[in-house]
């Protein structure tokens, strides 16, 4: 087989003196060429730590990790020269423009040409215009997109990407997403961190789970899903009051349970579960807001592996965000 983007086995740090002293305790990482993988976990999984290992910015206690092809420990200024790094806060210069702070990353680097490169990202992530504009006045997409083109200067084999959309507008993270998807289309690895689940979702090949430093779950979007289970048939009603009946029209495939003022029930066949329960509730003479089939969210996901609570879940979908 290919020799993966990254190849991490038995990845180990530890912080002697911190509340629970393990940042990874043995993990296991294979991210394909030309793919998205996305690390997701509540605060102190290890993220950041792994992130900040493969990136050579921290030194593992243990095992043995390859980016690129190369060692880490050994071979780390190889590593940083096919690597390219987005942390959680723009890098940009602010007192710059656009095209002056790509040129400075180019000319950092030794590119022979970097007028060119530079002209290149600027049209790439929709920046031709404001490319002379100082980016004290770009929006915060705007600088987000910037960040991801100055990590490109230099055509990294492998992208890390730290919680790329985290404080931006729907749209704005909508256009991130775009750009990244662009970046994989044209060949470039993607390993994300995200503190959104819909992002990891709507972006990931596949997605490895961690909390206490450990993998809990590994697989594609899909896979993880059917860990807690098929699809999901729900009704919602357009009353109350039609509750009862209702459940049973549900028995009828299955064992109903409630959810928030609707009625779900597990199917095996979608099709089949629909045309019985829309033939069943015409019977009846009930007409429900909604029916619709699902499968499991990543939320739910997330909760069922991590042993989180749904209280404990915020806005973002991840207790506490993701570090």
């Amino acid at each position: 087989m290919p020799e993966p983007a990254i190849d991490v086995q038995d990845l180990r740090k530890h912080y002697p003196g911190t509340p629970n002293g393990v940042g990874l305790n043995g993990i296991d990482l294979r991210v394909e060429r030309g793919t998205v993988h996305a690390l997701l976990g509540p605060n102190g999984a290890g993220k950041t730590t792994a992130v900040r290992i493969l990136t050579t910015l921290l030194r593992a206690d243990s095992g043995s990790a390859r980016v690129a092809g190369y060692d880490v420990r050994t071979q780390g200024r190889a590593v940083r020269r096919h690597i390219g790094l987005v942390g959680q806060s723009a890098a940009v210069d602010e007192v710059l423009t656009g095209r002056q702070n790509l040129l400075m990353v180019g000319r950092l680097n030794h590119l022979p040409r970097p007028a060119g490169r530079t002209a290149a990202l600027l049209e790439r992530f929709g920046l031709a215009e404001a490319a002379d504009r100082k980016v004290s006045n770009y929006s915060g997409g705007m600088r987000r997109r910037l960040d991801l083109a100055a990590a490109l200067v230099v055509d990294p084999v492998v992208l890390f990407v730290d919680e790329p959309t985290t404080g931006l507008d729907p749209q704005a993270r909508r256009d991130v997403w775009s750009a990244v998807q662009d970046l994989v289309d044209a060949g470039t690895t993607v390993l994300l961190t995200t503190q959104y689940l819909e992002e990891a979702d709507a972006l990931a090949d596949r997605i490895t789970m961690l909390t206490g430093g450990r993998v809990a779950a590994a697989g594609s979007p899909d896979e993880l899903k059917a860990l807690v289970g098929g699809d999901w048939l729900e009704i919602t009603p357009a009353d109350p009051a039609d509750l009862p009946r209702l459940w049973d029209v549900a028995a009828r495939i299955g064992e109903p349970v409630g959810r928030g003022g609707l009625l779900a029930v597990p199917v095996t066949d979608r099709t089949r579960a629909l045309v019985t329960v829309s033939a069943a509730l015409a019977d009846a003479g009930l007409d429900p807001l909604d029916l619709t089939v699902r499968r499991p969210t990543l939320d739910e996901v997330f909760l069922h592996i991590t042993g989180a609570t749904a209280d404990s879940v915020g806005s973002t979908g991840v207790p506490g965000g993701t570090r």
